[in-house]
């Protein structure tokens, strides 16, 4: 039985919690309770965390609709706790904004895109570092995943390495140290929370599309067509359990 640490770092909309769930239950219902039991702690709310991170085997981190750029006090001390936890030998995942945290606490940078917000299905490569990399194991070169988010790692931390990409998030997934890994997508978000989470930023989805010239109500239901099932991205949370923690 493997002790994880999930770190809660934020609430999902009240339609989407409502409907599908929050971040923490995606995680579970992708990976299972079969080998692993969950201590689950929203460090968002201000929970305390651990002393020690020994007691686990692992540590990890969930999305966020909050914003790295807008540094809060749970934030540093969370994402201390993460660095501190990796450089004890523990594996550590940060997932969306927990990539993003790990990588402003290893001094790179995280920033708006400039090429706008992510959203929806999308396919993600990998590097020739990724596909050696374990996370990766038994995916191909290309796989789809789904991802919702604006801001970017767009500044790597000294040492680290880019593990997949696409043309818009050159940084989808990251290897901090040898047992630290980041991920800019969401592997643990099964299609109906995709879904969820775009009606529940309708209007927000939609003017931001018109900014950028589309034409007004065009732009989410071209979001909703293009949800697809990823059933290859789960084996991510999958191999980082099995492969990092062994």
């Amino acid at each position: 039985m493997k002790n994880v640490l999930l770190l809660k770092a934020g609430d999902a909309a009240e339609s989407v919690r409502l409907s599908v769930g929050d971040y923490d239950r995606w995680f579970l219902q992708t990976i299972g309770l079969s080998g692993q039991r969950f201590d689950i702690l929203p460090v968002h709310q201000g929970a305390p965390l651990p002393k020690d991170a020994r007691g686990y085997d692992a540590v990890m981190m969930t999305g966020s609709p909050l914003s790295v750029t807008q540094r809060e006090p749970w934030m540093e001390r969370a994402g201390a706790f993460m660095v501190e936890a990796g450089e004890q030998g523990i594996p550590v995942l940060g997932v969306c904004f927990g990539q993003q945290l790990l990588a402003e606490q290893y001094g790179g940078k995280v920033a708006r895109n400039p090429q706008g917000r992510e959203t929806g299905t999308v396919e993600v490569t990998l590097s020739k570092e990724g596909r050696a990399d374990p996370l990766f194991t038994g995916l191909p070169e290309r796989f789809a995943v789904q991802a919702t988010h604006e801001d970017i790692v767009v500044q790597l931390p000294e040492g680290a390495t880019v593990l997949a990409g696409n043309a818009n998030t050159a940084a989808q997934a990251i290897a901090f140290r040898p047992n630290v890994r980041g991920v800019q997508f969401h592997p643990e978000m099964p299609t109906d929370a995709m879904r969820a989470v775009i009606l529940a930023r309708e209007d927000k989805l939609d003017a931001l599309a018109q900014e950028r010239g589309a034409s007004a109500g065009e732009f989410v239901p071209r979001l909703l067509s293009g949800i697809a099932p990823t059933p290859l991205a789960h084996r991510v949370l999958l191999n980082f359990l099995q492969h990092f923690t062994d």
